[in-house]
């Protein structure tokens, strides 16, 4: 238990170097909120699991209503993600999301069919999510990808690309 402690905290420490050291920051927040309840996994005990997950959901609820921030209980996210703007991000329960990558603003991660509602979006490391783009279905998005603001993307995306329209388009990432 103790390790799972120092653990967290070293994880919220991350993430609030992150955030540019503002306690205040809504995506820090909403981060922290998911660690501690993300956390309940690794726990044996039942007894101790499952009052730490309802305490998990009653905190996913906070920070839905008051940041406007959605991270599915199940979801995985990466090391060093930053939620560039609050308000808006939805991230889908069966989303997985890889180490520094940049979330911004009216971001939806989520399912595309209502028939299969387990399939979500996995994210590799590196990727810079524009403002109102929406990531749907099952796809991949590779490393070191650039997705433009209110893109659409619903199929997958290489890595080292650029994703931008509706539907996105993908073209090879210009080197700087």
């Amino acid at each position: 238990m103790f390790r799972l402690c120092v653990s967290i905290a070293s994880l919220i420490r991350e993430d609030f170097q992150s955030h540019r050291r503002d306690i205040l920051a809504q995506g820090f927040w909403a981060l922290s909120l998911y660690r501690i309840g993300f956390a309940r996994k690794s726990i044996a005990y039942s007894s101790v699991r499952k009052p730490w997950g309802v305490l998990h959901l009653l905190l996913k609820k906070w920070s839905e209503v008051f940041l406007g921030i959605s991270i599915g209980i199940n979801a995985y996210v990466g090391r060093r993600v930053i939620f560039e703007h609050f308000g808006g991000i939805i991230i889908h329960d069966n989303a997985r999301i890889g180490n520094d990558v940049i979330i911004r603003q009216g971001v939806t991660i989520g399912n595309r069919h209502l028939d299969r509602p387990l399939l979500a979006p996995i994210i590799g490391d590196r990727v810079n999510i524009g403002a109102g783009a929406k990531l749907l279905g099952e796809i991949r998005v590779g490393d070191d990808v650039e997705i433009g603001a209110n893109a659409v993307v619903i199929t997958d995306v290489p890595s080292n690309s650029v994703a931008v329209g509706v539907p996105a388009v993908m073209r090879p990432r210009k080197r700087r």
